[in-house]
């Protein structure tokens, strides 16, 4: 008689705490900009070597978790975040600063990998991470709307950071001191689906780069191009990630039922449109619009993408890898974010990213259907004993 399925909660737990950094990415530039000697530009700059430090932890740590073991890597990145992110909450010397949110974006990297490497070996990755998104939506979304309320100053978001890490800690006990070994024997040392590997790996860097490029100038388009307060702003963000919450939750309950191809190509051509009304707004009305809908839609479209890369190999790597692509992409966001604005405006930067999108839509498509053909006969199963031997009950 085999074991009831239970939902993995410290990997939900761990995929939040990994996944807040870049979620805060906005208000954190925005505070770094006002609250320290930092241009716009530089204050991106920052942002960027924070994201630039996740990529780079989950790259050296994609094929190591079932290694060192998930308990111990977990609780590595968890204290690299506290420690980093409380510390340069702590601190108003700028060398500090940086410092900090370079060590607690690898701790973020860390954390991320951990978790992703237990999803993939889920019987189903996809619904954990739904959970895992919507344990980062809400808890972002509570705190833009809670961060203007405490008065100016840098520390606030990279507090928050810091405190989920912490908060996190103790579930890591229920994390198995190394991933299970019926895992490793199911799956051999090389990586699986190489080429469809490769080619996701390759196009979420610029997708993820869209994204951000966006969303790390995203409060700066409220409050300098459509004239709005910081905490009407900070509504809008918290407004927005809800909608977030409702689409990961349709995300959920559709699952598999239309496929990888329609959510994750038809979805990042809608996002593209909801940049170019974002970036060209001048008003509370159009910004609100843009951003709510872009919201809705991507978190969707990075649950089928997750799910995607998590399917090509039940070890985790590369989901690890594709993740870490992906961070690499969301590191250069703030940056390129920055200076396409500066020197074209915002709308035209809506119109760049945009036209990027779509066609970074086509391979992501294209993977999408070649794994549709191959799944029930690439895919090992995976036994209720060997989740439960990943995360105990």
């Amino acid at each position: 008689m085999s074991a009831p399925r239970t939902t993995p909660w410290p990997l939900v737990a761990l995929f939040t705490a990994g996944y807040l950094a870049p979620y805060l990415l906005p208000t954190t530039v925005g505070r770094l900009e006002s609250g320290l000697p930092l241009s716009a530009t530089q204050a991106g700059a920052v942002g960027s070597a924070l994201l630039l430090s996740s990529a780079a932890a989950g790259f050296l740590l994609a094929s190591r978790v079932d290694r060192i073991g998930p308990r111990t890597l977990a609780r590595a990145g968890l204290l690299l975040a506290v420690l980093g992110y409380g510390g340069a909450a702590l601190t108003t010397h700028v060398p500090a600063v940086i410092a900090g949110a370079v060590a607690g974006g690898f701790g973020s990297g860390t954390i991320t990998a951990v978790a992703a490497t237990g999803i993939a070996a889920q019987r189903n990755p996809h619904r954990v991470t739904t959970l895992g998104l919507l344990g980062v939506s809400a808890l972002a979304g509570a705190v833009y709307l809670t961060v203007p309320r405490l008065g100016p100053g840098h520390a606030q978001p990279l507090a928050a950071i810091a405190l989920t890490a912490l908060a996190v800690w103790p579930l890591t006990a229920r994390l198995s001191p190394r991933t299970a070994r019926t895992v490793a024997l199911t799956a051999g040392p090389r990586l699986p689906h190489l080429r469809s590997g490769l080619l996701l790996a390759a196009a979420m860097p610029c997708w993820s780069a869209a994204q951000n490029s966006l969303w790390g100038v995203s409060g700066r388009i409220g409050l300098t191009q459509a004239h709005l307060s910081e905490v009407t702003v900070g509504g809008v963000f918290a407004v927005a990630l809800g909608a977030g919450l409702l689409g990961v939750v349709g995300a959920g309950a559709l699952g598999p039922r239309l496929g990888q191809a329609l959510p994750i190509g038809l979805g990042t051509v809608l996002i593209a449109g909801c940049i170019v009304l974002s970036a060209s707004a001048t008003d509370l009305t159009t910004f609100a619009s843009g951003e709510i809908a872009w919201n809705l839609l991507y978190p969707v479209v990075l649950s089928y993408v997750i799910g995607l890369a998590a399917s090509l190999d039940p070890r985790g790597r590369w989901a690890v890898l594709v993740g870490s692509a992906s961070s690499l992409g969301t590191a250069v966001g703030p940056m390129t974010g920055s200076l396409l604005s500066a020197r074209a405006g915002f709308p035209a930067m809506g119109t760049v990213l945009a036209v990027g999108l779509l066609a970074v839509a086509v391979p992501l498509t294209a993977v999408a259907l070649r794994r549709r053909t191959t799944t029930v006969t690439t895919r090992p199963a995976l036994t209720d004993e060997t989740v439960r031997l990943d995360v105990a009950a």
